[in-house]
C-alpha cells in the first residue's frame, strides 16, 4: 500500500483522511452514523461519503449485530460495489475503504478508511471511533479495498 497518491490525486484523498479523522472520539453505536453522537463501521464511511459528496450514497436497511451470519449474502461488498471503485489491496491508498473478514470463511462485515500505510480510522463496538494501526492480524483480514469516486 502506497502512503500517497499520484499527483491530481491527493486533494481528494487528504480530504477524505481529515473528514474520517473529524468523526475520531464519536462513540460507537450500531447502526448509527452522526458524527460526535454515534457511530458503526458501515455509519463512520457513510458519515465521510454524505460529508464528501453531500448526500447519503443510499440509506442501508435496518440490520442486526448478526446481519452477516444470518444472511449469508456479501451485502457490505455489494454495497461498495454499487457506489465506489474496487481496487486491489495492494492499491490501497490513503483515503480508500478497506473492508475485512474478521474470521476466514465468514461474510465480509467490517469496514475502515485508510488514513496513512500504517493506519486505518474505523469504529469497532465498545469503543469510540480511533486511528488504529493497520498491523498483521488486519491485514490478513483484509477482503477488498475501494476508491471514492469523485475524490480524486
Amino acid at each position: 500500500m502506497a502512503d500517497e497518491r499520484e499527483a491530481g490525486q491527493g486533494a481528494g484523498a487528504s480530504a477524505i483522511v481529515r473528514v474520517a479523522r473529524g468523526w475520531i472520539g464519536t462513540p460507537y453505536h450500531h447502526q448509527a452514523s452522526l458524527k460526535g453522537v454515534g457511530t458503526d463501521c458501515l455509519g463512520l464511511v457513510r458519515g465521510v461519503w454524505r460529508e464528501i459528496h453531500g448526500r447519503d450514497a443510499e440509506l442501508p436497511p435496518a440490520y442486526s449485530r448478526d446481519w452477516a451470519e444470518a444472511s449469508g449474502r456479501e451485502t457490505m461488498l455489494e454495497a461498495a460495489r454499487r457506489h465506489l471503485d474496487e481496487i486491489t489491496v495492494a492499491e490501497a491508498e490513503a483515503g480508500d475503504v478497506l473492508i475485512f473478514r474478521l474470521r476466514p470463511g465468514t461474510v465480509a462485515k467490517h469496514a475502515g478508511i485508510l488514513a496513512t500505510a500504517g493506519t486505518m480510522i474505523h469504529a469497532m463496538e465498545g469503543r469510540p471511533v480511533a486511528e488504529v494501526p493497520l498491523g498483521p492480524w488486519w491485514r490478513r483480514r483484509i477482503a477488498a479495498a475501494f476508491r471514492v469516486r469523485g475524490a480524486g
